[in-house]
């Protein structure tokens, strides 16, 4: 949530997608924003009571579009062509970007590169309003879990680049109890929903269990 930045961290790498105010899923943005601040992490990430599951996962893919969009805007200018040659996540895990409609075989570029192609496409997704309405009424397309799964899942990836190759910028600039606790909250999200295949996990699979083991 918005709420765990302070304002050194108010650089967005891309524009923030704000949901309209006094529309329900403002509301259910609130409601998430309060139980977070219970601390209670497992519990926040619940369906609330009477709610819709894809209004649910559009309010909080929309809420950690913005959230990674603080995270890397913070490390942007550490995160350059010369030092991130390749969009890895440490040396075992390398990514390609395809998009499978302007890219439609994989390509091999640069972290800020790949990063930059990434956000741009959640960005159209998230303002898509046949995938992401947000008009009271409007029904969500069938398809609509597969892409907030695909867009969950390539979010994930510049989490695991933040943490596998800018971690200690982000030690430096003391933002790394922002970065956990935001880590902290996707993956008890995705958990619990079961959003992300297992294998997609696996660049940031010890840091998971730490995460998790703490909570038990």
């Amino acid at each position: 949530m918005s709420f765990l930045f302070g304002s050194r961290s108010s650089k967005t790498f891309k524009p923030k997608k704000n949901i309209p105010e006094g529309s329900h899923q403002y509301e259910l943005l609130k409601h998430a924003e309060a139980t977070l601040g219970s601390g209670n992490l497992r519990q926040a990430v619940m369906l609330p009571e009477g709610e819709d599951l894809n209004e649910w996962v559009a309010v909080n893919t929309v809420d950690f579009f913005n959230q990674i969009n603080m995270l890397y805007g913070t490390i942007t200018e550490f995160c350059t062509e010369a030092s991130c040659p390749v969009m890895s996540a440490g040396p075992r895990y390398e990514y390609h970007w395809a998009d499978g409609t302007n890219i439609k075989k994989p390509i091999k570029c640069s972290a800020p590169k790949y990063i930059d192609y990434l956000m741009t496409w959640v960005q159209d997704q998230l303002d898509d309003e046949t995938l992401f309405p947000s008009k009271i009424g409007v029904p969500f397309p069938k398809n609509f879990m597969s892409v907030a799964k695909t867009i969950l899942k390539r979010l994930f990836r510049v989490y695991a680049h933040i943490y596998h190759q800018h971690f200690d910028s982000v030690m430096r600039l003391q933002e790394e109890a922002h970065l956990n606790t935001s880590f902290k909250h996707f993956i008890f999200f995705v958990q619990e929903f079961n959003l992300i295949d297992r294998r997609e996990l696996a660049p940031l699979q010890e840091l998971i269990e730490k995460l998790g083991s703490k909570d038990r």
